[in-house]
């Protein structure tokens, strides 16, 4: 069997980019998006990460430097950093159905088929292809294994000698090495913070020690996935691609709140939104749920953080939006107290069967009448709003309160899923 090839496509500072296409005045200058409620750092410009503002990083805590460095901030445009994503994705499609969707800004493709005799020559066309005809920049890796095609995204992205693509495939041994010796262990798909200081311990600094390592102390120190990793720097294939219809094996959706709450019609309003979310997508995967749940907690940056968190045992498996909220708001009632500032919730479900595959049981906890219907009103649900628009039909909970949604106080127009926030163009008549 032939080797695979695997090719990493990773957009350059995603969220930043997207922003830039409707903004090419900022191009050059230092950007940053925030999450939800411009709490945190998402995504920074390379302008901004010169200046020292790292990943994550509390907004509040770098005003100043916003301030005097002029950093344009974007509260986060999810919907359309969503939109472009597609886009992307359904380029990369017409190059090989093999893709994985692996994040919202990196996508696996095998192209062990395609008939290609300068890798690096051809990544470099997917990505001026994409830059063309979508306005991101890109870095693309290619290599046997998915870990070293991660690997080489990360040269690609820092040396701008490579344009924008690197390959390990038929690379020299010397360059080999060198690539390898340049990058630090923390860097390697897979380790990261968690597991670089083990790897410092024994003497291993950079992705070239850990591919000298031998695979038994590998496994020792970092499980069979250690083992994996050192296999995958040395060009054996043990990650295959990630099927792009592959079942869910949990969904959650959770908020941060716009601003604290102790009022539970609040908790109700925002239980019933994210169930209503997470049940969507719960049938769009043509799944059921046999067990459901949500969390809440307080601040952990103030003192006395508490979190709570229940989780029901369905007598039958289902998907319908309506029993869902009702138990999980049920269950809220349990644990509120009126006492408690609660800062975030979420709602999870898991224990998953097919849709297809539901079983009737000998105590009669499975009523198949009351599942038909409930199926039939969930499909009549959504196909009101696929073809009307999301929420055109909603559970009246939601309604309960507004205050709990997250704030955008300096977010970006809609420019691609709202008509009345559509870019304008303006064309002035010429004079005779």
């Amino acid at each position: 069997m032939a080797d695979k090839i695997y090719v990493l496509v990773d957009c350059n500072n995603f969220f930043v980019s997207c922003e830039r296409l409707f903004r090419p005045d900022l191009e050059g200058k230092p950007v940053a998006v925030l999450s939800s409620n411009d709490g945190c750092v998402v995504a920074r410009s390379n302008e901004t990460k010169k200046l020292g503002i790292p990943m994550g990083a509390p907004a509040f805590k770098y005003r100043q430097i916003f301030t005097d460095h002029k950093i344009v901030q974007f509260s986060g445009n999810f919907g359309l950093y969503g939109d472009i994503s597609k886009r992307i994705t359904a380029l990369l499609a017409t190059i090989t159905p093999r893709i994985e969707i692996y994040s919202v800004d990196e996508s696996f493709l095998d192209i062990s088929e395609l008939p290609i005799s300068n890798y690096a020559a051809w990544g470099q066309g997917v990505r001026a292809a994409i830059y063309q005809q979508v306005g991101v920049p890109v870095s693309i890796g290619i290599a046997r294994t998915k870990t070293l095609a991660k690997l080489a995204s990360e040269i690609a992205k820092q040396d701008d000698t490579h344009q924008g693509a690197f390959s390990f495939i038929n690379l020299a041994a010397p360059a080999r090495q060198e690539a390898l010796q340049a990058m630090p262990v923390q860097e390697i798909w897979g380790v990261g913070w968690r597991l670089a200081p083990k790897l410092r311990a024994e003497g291993i600094a950079t992705a070239w020690g850990l591919a000298a390592m031998r695979p038994q102390r590998a496994q020792q120190l970092m499980g069979i996935h250690g083992r994996q990793m050192v296999a995958e720097l040395n060009d054996v294939s043990c990650y295959g691609l990630t099927p792009e219809h592959a079942p869910a094996k949990s969904i959650m959706r959770s908020r941060t709140f716009g601003e604290d709450t102790t009022q539970l019609h609040v908790l109700e309003a925002a239980i019933a939104n994210l169930g209503t979310r997470a049940a969507f997508h719960l049938r769009s995967q043509k799944l059921l749920a046999r067990r459901v749940g949500f969390f809440t907690c307080t601040n952990k940056h103030k003192p006395g953080y508490r979190r709570w968190a229940r989780e029901i045992q369905l007598s039958a498996p289902t998907s319908d939006t309506g029993q869902i909220i009702s138990l999980l708001i049920k269950e809220l009632g349990t644990i509120h107290s009126a006492r408690q500032s609660y800062h975030r919730l979420g709602v999870f479900m898991h224990d998953f069967v097919p849709e297809h595959a539901v079983q009737t049981d000998l105590l009669g906890n499975m009523d198949s009448g009351q599942h038909d219907r409930s199926q039939a009103r969930m499909q009549a649900l959504d196909t009101i709003n696929n073809k009307w628009g999301r929420g055109k039909v909603y559970y009246a909970t939601e309604d309960l309160s507004k205050s709990w949604q997250p704030k955008r106080h300096i977010g970006s127009p809609q420019y691609v899923s709202d008509w009345n926030e559509l870019p304008e163009a303006h064309i002035w008549p010429t004079s005779q």
